[in-house]
């Protein structure tokens, strides 16, 4: 089994970890929460920082009248082999204090700072650590006096504000309550037992200290207390007898004050008896074993708390991606895996896993054949309108059979107008295609992290699409062109076998001639080019989705990146990293998730390392 000394050295190491990283709590139960601690609690000149002061040896504290601790004093005892004392500042890391009269110079600094120098009170902690081969492995945490009444310079709320602080912690689980409570006051006035009752009912995480019991009335002690008949606990009570003012004011050191406590519990004819569970060094050692108790019974909670936030850390580092490696050929490497992605999830989007896809076929079903229903041919072969065209393409040699310059002129015309509804459809599938880039990047997860390399991605897409639609326009164009370039000779020619076979003679084909300008000859020319526009109308109905589709949709799930990843290839390690850009929040909340993922790990590994050797 590991030492007292190595494992509760080991809470406290951990401890002091994750208070570098500020790993204090949040929702649930932090590992900092989770690891026994002492709070001192006591009210105002109990003699709460005597008692601290005895523990670790040294004369350290700020002391004066009134609330003198107004910020909670997280100190950790760190028991080294040998060498000098020092004391280290979590807010000043890189200074080592050997001299402890600095150490009180700085802690009253450092109220200040936060508090002013007012009589103000904050919940904001100091964290101090001390090194030493004469302490014992602790974590011990001052807080403020409890009071009954607030002075000049403080709110009225100062009361309150005090117990609430000292509440917030002594109420957690896995806190030790050291309650302080001066001898010469009557034990069921004490403000110390009263809250430590409160948050601790069965007294199991109570100790109960009893100082001063050099300054009781002549005639008068405290065996009903100390032997538990006046208020038991569960843990014995211990008696401390504090260094006089006038040994303070004489700066008599620590030691001798504890040898002076000796040789007090060893002569007293009340306390001779209970000599040997008297005194400072004893509550050190009392509160040490403790500790060691409950961090051994807290092992396996602490353990499953540990594999628990590690589950949720990792959890949340995949969610919100891991940090990506230096070198060039990872970050290309990343960035080509991330535009895959995209790819699949834009391809999706197309094919029908996703919605989207079907608002193009809309477009073919539904919007081409719609527009071309409401072109203006009607307009253009009206009686009137093939008179003129007509009468324009014979000039001053009117047609002899069939006014083939005419019908041309009039089909040319028909025709032209279905280029707008085959660049319309090209435009409309463009809009989608490019909704759907939009909505792929969004619904990329592995591209959240990265707003640059969304936007270089949304770019590149973006201008691939912008090249097929100038293709796909190209070609519809051209599509409409052909049927205007060269017309299909069969279905005239079975018009001119039809009034062949309906009419008697060559008179009445002489006849019909003869009214090449009557309303009823145009109105069959009009009749004939309309017929002939319709059968062009259906072929283009099929053919221009079909180059559309070609062009745009097929061409945007085969090559929609394909320039980007040319252009990327040829970048150096700088753009690459600029484009793998991320929020700095994000950033730093991903290096503070790594650190505590570090931390739990590496106190797993420990209490597994130094709890069952």
């Amino acid at each position: 089994m590991a030492t007292m000394e190595s494992l509760i050295g080991l809470v406290n190491k951990i401890q002091r970890a994750c208070t570098v990283l500020g790993d204090h709590g949040g929702e649930g139960l932090s590992l900092w929460e989770a690891l026994p601690s002492v709070a001192v609690v006591g009210g105002q000149s109990s003699g709460k920082s005597s008692v601290l002061e005895s523990i670790v040896g040294r004369d350290f504290l700020p002391r004066g009248s009134g609330i003198v601790t107004r910020r909670p004093l997280v100190l950790q005892l760190h028991k080294i082999d040998g060498g000098s004392e020092y004391a280290e500042f979590l807010h000043a890391p890189k200074r080592k204090f050997s001299d402890f009269a600095a150490v009180r110079k700085e802690i009253a600094d450092e109220t200040d700072r936060i508090t002013g120098k007012t009589k103000q009170i904050s919940n904001i902690p100091i964290h101090l650590s001390i090194y030493s081969p004469h302490v014992v492995n602790l974590t011990l945490i001052d807080l403020p006096g409890l009071t009954k009444v607030a002075v000049e310079g403080q709110s009225e709320s100062i009361v309150q504000d005090i117990e609430n602080m000292v509440r917030s912690y002594v109420e957690k689980p896995n806190c030790i309550i050291l309650a302080i409570s001066p001898a010469n006051q009557d034990i069921a006035t004490s403000d110390a037992i009263k809250l430590a009752r409160d948050v601790d009912p069965s007294g199991e995480r109570t100790f109960g200290v009893l100082t001063k019991l050099d300054l009781m009335d002549q005639g008068t002690n405290a065996l009903d207390v100390l032997e538990g008949r006046a208020y038991r606990l569960q843990h014995p009570w211990v008696g401390i007898v504090n260094r006089s003012q006038a040994d303070i004011n004489k700066n008599v050191d620590i030691n001798n004050a504890r040898r002076k406590e000796r040789e007090y519990f060893e002569h007293s004819p009340e306390y001779s008896h209970l000599a040997h569970k008297m005194g400072s060094e004893y509550l050190a050692k009392l509160l040490s074993q403790h500790l060691e108790v409950v961090i051994r019974q807290k092992i396996p909670s602490i353990i499953a708390l540990i594999n628990k936030t590690i589950d949720e850390i990792n959890a949340e580092l995949d969610r919100i991606g891991r940090p990506i490696a230096a070198d060039g050929g990872a970050q290309l490497y990343t960035i080509l895996d991330m535009c895959r992605a995209f790819d699949r999830v834009f391809k999706e989007h197309l094919d029908g896993g996703r919605p989207g896809g079907d608002r193009i076929y809309g477009v073919f079903d539904h919007q081409l054949p719609a527009a071309m229903k409401k072109l203006p041919l009607d307009r253009h072969l009206s009686t009137s309108n093939v008179r003129k065209v007509v009468a324009e393409a014979d000039g001053y040699q009117p047609h002899l059979i069939a006014p083939e310059q005419g019908i041309r002129r009039l089909i040319d015309g028909s025709l032209g107008y279905f280029k707008g509804p085959a660049e319309a459809t090209v435009d409309a599938v463009h809009l989608i295609l490019k909704e759907l880039v939009r909505k792929s990047i969004a619904a990329t997860v592995e591209l959240k992290r990265f707003p640059s390399l969304q936007n270089d991605i949304a770019t590149a897409a973006n201008g691939a699409l912008e090249r097929f639609r100038d293709e796909s326009r190209k070609t519809v164009i051209r599509l409409v062109e052909m049927e205007s370039s060269y017309l299909t000779v069969e279905f005239f020619r079975k018009l001119q076998l039809e009034p062949e076979k309906n009419s008697g003679n060559n008179a009445n084909q002489a006849a019909s001639n003869s009214d090449r300008y009557t309303d009823i000859h145009l109105r069959r020319i009009g009749s004939n080019v309309s017929a002939y526009v319709g059968m062009v109308c259906d072929t283009l109905k099929n053919s221009i989705p079909k180059a559309v589709v070609h062009c745009q949709v097929r061409e945007a799930k085969r090559s929609l990146l394909n320039h980007f990843y040319v252009q990327i290839g040829k970048r150096e390690k700088e753009q690459l990293s600029a484009m793998l850009d991320e929020d700095p929040a994000l950033m730093s909340r991903r290096e503070s998730l790594a650190k505590r993922l570090q931390l739990y790990k590496s106190a797993r590994d420990d209490i597994d390392a130094v709890a069952w050797k």
